[in-house]
């Protein structure tokens, strides 16, 4: 009884100490107080502080590693995807609604179209992927899902910092050199010894063929001004409200980037891959938009292949449509219409993202683990019908 009581006097005087912010450690600085409020604050995304703001720090911004989907959270959502608030996220692409009841407008540019988001990192973690797209794809609009708070809170902040300052460096990467505009001086990392090989040949070598055959290296770098407000992060729970803020066929790209394993056999319905989620996937991404998925875990790399392979609307690409994507312009991405070697080498360098760019994937590099990923092209409805054996194909020449 009487440890029941101390552990019990413990456990308040922590939570107690957690509540008026005082460090446990008086060496270690406090954290800023949690405020999910905070995390879609339109000042905060469009960068509207007048205080100068450093890049965040990960220490100050602590999370457990996953949340459950499945719980209840506080959430906001639109209703429908025309009633989502983008000026939010996007203040240089968007203006505010006219009403409450209505949707922001799209601002007229230099190319006014209606633009609207199309890469959707689900899960995002703390952003390393979408930092290091958005400067490559300048003018796509892509968006990080992550229902956990601090970690969007963190991202938020980060997007914040660039915006205010694009040649900001990572105090927790202060090794990789930031993309600006005056050029790209990132370094790709080369392979590590101790990844695990794929069960089909590495694609690295003929993914890299073009710019090397090349003789010179292609310059992607974004304009002159860029400043990171192609994109944004909000918390959302993209298991239950997914269509809640993407039309159908709305997305070019979707990415499952070291999603949460839930090993025990009664998690696996909180998995991100399953057969009642693709069918929410196949209806957001657009006929010919392309799904990525990388883990470090076989037993979860299996179980998304599987259930990926046994959906009709997705068709896993081989390597030499992997090492062709970007061939072809507009692949995947509207408006893209530059095609060729330029379109090549974009597309390799996102798919490096992919694999190196996310604090996961980094982790498991640090410590020698292995990577098993994969590429899922989304086909139209004609084209998974007729896979799935409903519709007889009439040979034109009969």
């Amino acid at each position: 009884m009487t440890n029941t009581k101390a552990k019990r006097k413990a456990k308040a005087a922590l939570a107690a100490a957690a509540a008026s912010g005082t460090p446990l450690d008086p060496s270690c600085p406090p954290a800023p107080a949690a405020n999910p409020s905070t995390a879609q604050d339109p000042a905060l995304l469009a960068g509207a502080a007048t205080t100068e703001n450093g890049m965040p720090r990960k220490r100050f911004y602590r999370q457990r590693a996953h949340a459950n989907p499945l719980s209840i959270h506080h959430l906001d959502y639109p209703t429908a995807p025309d009633q989502m608030d983008w000026s939010i996220h996007y203040p240089t692409y968007f203006s505010p609604p006219k009403s409450p009841s209505s949707g922001s407008v799209p601002l007229l540019g230099p190319r006014p179209r209606a633009k609207r988001v199309e890469f959707a990192d689900i899960g995002c973690g703390f952003g390393g992927l979408l930092i290091s797209l958005a400067p490559l794809f300048p003018d796509t609009l892509m968006l990080g899902m992550e229902i956990r708070t601090q970690v969007t809170q963190y991202v938020a902040d980060k997007i914040k910092a660039l915006r205010l300052n694009p040649g900001s460096v990572d105090p927790d990467r202060p090794d990789e050199v930031p993309v600006t505009s005056a050029g790209s001086t990132e370094k790709v990392e080369p392979e590590e010894e101790g990844e695990r090989p794929s069960k089909k040949p590495k694609l690295r070598d003929k993914q890299v063929a073009s710019s090397e055959e090349s003789g010179k290296e292609i310059d992607l770098s974004p304009p002159q001004g860029y400043a990171y407000g192609n994109v944004s992060v909000l918390r959302g729970n993209a298991m239950k409200f997914l269509p809640n803020f993407f039309e159908k066929g709305q997305l070019s790209k979707m990415f499952f980037l070291f999603p949460d394993p839930h090993f025990k056999a009664r998690k696996h319905k909180a998995r991100i891959i399953s057969p009642t989620l693709l069918a929410e996937y196949a209806f957001v991404l657009r006929p010919g938009g392309l799904l990525y998925t990388i883990t470090d875990v076989p037993a979860l790399h299996t179980w998304m292949t599987s259930h990926l392979a046994s959906c009709p609307t997705f068709l896993r690409l081989t390597e030499d449509e992997i090492s062709a994507l970007g061939s072809e312009g507009g692949e995947g991405v509207e408006g893209d219409l530059e095609g060729g070697e330029r379109g090549r080498e974009r597309e390799r360098r996102l798919l490096e993202a992919v694999r190196r760019r996310t604090e996961e994937g980094k982790k498991v590099e640090r410590n020698k683990g292995g990577k098993e990923w994969s590429v899922w092209r989304r086909l139209t409805d004609q084209e998974a019908l007729e896979r799935k054996g409903l519709v007889q194909v009439v040979d034109d020449d009969e």
